[in-house]
């Protein structure tokens, strides 16, 4: 009968287990306001009340889904227009990225700072790409 909190804070007195759960607990935390379908919820599943209060690394304090977005946009923003790029790039070439894509990546971020980080232009910078348009044929593919 526990909060997730409460359950967070004792599994994290094991200390085999806290070196990770400090890397990502906050990040789940914020998103208690949420159920597991996505609907908006004010008390969890054992009906206790939401609470959605988070301490980011670095010590900056938030609470839901709004407090993420300011410590990402204040902290971290870097890392994670960095990450997407490097993800959604991976996954449209279906191959993990090498050296020479990291030109691209640069560009990929340059645009999408220059359009205000529309997602449209991120998408436009991966299909009109060198590495997108020149992806060599896989053989577990069907040629057309």
């Amino acid at each position: 009968d526990l909060t997730l909190r409460a359950v967070l804070e004792r599994h994290r007195s094991d200390k085999t287990c806290a070196a990770c759960h400090a890397h990502f607990d906050a990040l789940g935390l914020v998103f208690e306001g949420y159920g597991p379908i996505g609907e908006r919820r004010t008390e969890d599943l054992a009906g206790h009340p939401v609470d959605a209060r988070a301490t980011f690394p670095g010590g900056t304090d938030a609470a839901g889904l709004e407090g993420l977005r300011q410590y990402i946009r204040a902290d971290r923003e870097n890392d994670f227009v960095d990450n997407l790029c490097r993800k959604l790039l991976s996954y449209a070439l279906g191959r993990t990225l090498i050296l020479s894509d990291d030109p691209t990546i640069e560009s990929m971020k340059e645009k999408l700072a220059q359009n205000g980080y529309r997602f449209a232009t991120l998408i436009d910078s991966i299909v009109t790409s060198r590495q997108f348009l020149n992806v060599r044929g896989r053989p577990d593919l069907p040629r057309n």
